[in-house]
């Protein structure tokens, strides 16, 4: 009977939740950073079943009488931190039977109740491209996660577009990491990493040109090919490549390959940047950098500067951050744009590295990256300046739902470590087998 009350009363919580997102909230008094415009002091930002509604001061945001209001006066709001290369959740792509596995799929790995994911929610990530490792040229398909609470499945946590398909990437990596002399058909050299990816796609476009003529016509069609079905995705603009890159020659290989494809490509790492900034800007491509702040790594890294975010910035190249977690803790993600500004980058291009540059390079533009109506309510809420030592992130929100909050005994723990805070989540509720004291 003590069983049948507690569930009866959570479930009308539950409700009473529910129904509560219907009813638009404010959140007044803050310094809001938008990200896409100036910072507004003493700002309004409404939001209203997981969307922004307004976002302003109150000479243009009127509050009716039904706004449910939160003051947080003396506070920042900013969005939500978009992390463009990520490894939480646990995942795993390829194994060793190839250096090129474009048909793995990260979605059958991620563990959607890993504690690194409520780790990635104290540091103010909302969105995160998921992705497998660089050991091999290409490690599989990365997925796009927004950070909701209480995922049951690793489909509660995916992006879907209009056509209801679910988000996400592809995984290729240069340099010294996939390169193995033990054989297994993996490359030993620059020279060869290169050419085995080249090959793939050089059958990948004759894959392409079997389905064009097939028309349609089953009797016609090639043998079902995941692998090329992938990369016929990465050649017709739905997937992007994520390419782990870090040495200027590396860099400019990528390079090279997407001129010859045309694929939609990211550049990941690119640890010399800074040798290659004006090569990088006029190729249009993309750079997530990643700016660690301790000794140590692979040689092919030794040459990393934190002035790689000024370098990019001056030539107008689109520039991100990424925390490749855990060689950055999702916690510090704000410390390492800090870095750059400190390098040289100009606070705008930092912030906007965090968010919408990020939110660009996943192609979620519309959704995330930045506090405007009708886009997703992903922000955080921070004690005081983005890039202050003494600030601590208080809240952060998923569309509208708080997913952290600092002051929460348990969500604490999250943020500052401890014993119990790398525990999986517990997300059910056992309601008919026993009481939580162990009575009947």
């Amino acid at each position: 009977m003590k069983n049948y009350f507690f569930c009866t009363f959570f479930l009308l919580i539950f409700v009473f939740s529910a129904f509560g997102q219907q009813k638009p909230t404010a959140f007044i008094g803050a310094r809001i950073i938008p990200v896409s415009g100036q910072p507004i002091e003493d700002g309004i930002l409404i939001v209203q079943n997981g969307k922004i509604t307004a976002v302003g001061d109150a000479r243009t945001v009127r509050l009716s009488s039904n706004v449910q209001r939160i003051d947080i006066k003396g506070k920042v709001i900013m969005p939500g931190l978009v992390d463009s290369h990520s490894h939480i959740g646990e995942g795993s792509g390829a194994d060793g039977s190839s250096p090129i596995q474009p048909e793995v799929r990260l979605l059958d790995s991620v563990n959607p109740r890993a504690s690194s994911l409520q780790r990635a929610q104290s540091g103010g990530i909302t969105t995160v491209n998921v992705m497998p490792g660089s050991g091999h040229l290409n490690s599989g398909q990365t997925l796009y996660l927004k950070l909701r609470d209480d995922a049951n499945t690793i489909e509660d946590l995916l992006i879907y577009d209009k056509h209801s398909s679910y988000a996400g990437g592809i995984k290729f990596a240069n340099g010294t990491n996939p390169i193995r002399s033990g054989g297994g058909n993996f490359p030993g050299t620059r020279s060869k990493s290169a050419a085995l990816v080249r090959e793939q796609f050089v059958k990948a476009l004759d894959y392409r040109e079997k389905l064009r003529r097939a028309g349609g016509d089953k009797s016609k069609l090639p043998a079902r090919d995941l692998a090329m079905e992938a990369l016929v995705d990465v050649l017709d603009g739905k997937r992007t490549i994520h390419f782990h890159t870090h040495r200027h020659d590396d860099i400019m290989t990528v390079i090279r390959l997407q001129k010859e494809f045309g694929f939609k490509v990211v550049l990941q790492h690119v640890s010399e940047a800074w040798k290659v900034a004006d090569e990088i800007a006029k190729s249009k491509v993309p750079a997530s950098i990643i700016l660690i702040d301790s000794p140590g790594g692979k040689l092919e890294a030794v040459d990393v500067k934190f002035e790689n975010g000024a370098a990019l910035e001056k030539t107008g190249a689109l520039v991100g951050f990424h925390t490749d977690d855990y060689i950055t803790d999702s916690r510090f993600f704000l410390r390492s744009a800090g870095l750059a500004v400190r390098a040289g980058m100009s606070r705008e291009k930092a912030l906007y590295g965090l968010t919408m540059a990020n939110a660009i390079m996943l192609d979620l533009q519309n959704r995330i990256g930045s506090l405007e109506v009708g886009k997703d309510a992903d922000f955080i809420v921070l004690s005081g300046d983005p890039f202050s030592v003494y600030t601590h992130i208080l809240q952060t929100w998923v569309e509208g739902k708080k997913v952290f909050d600092r002051s929460d005994a348990k969500d604490y723990l999250i943020a500052v470590g401890g014993f119990g805070a790398s525990n999986d989540r517990l997300i059910h509720i056992d309601c008919f087998d026993g009481d939580l004291g162990g009575n009947e």
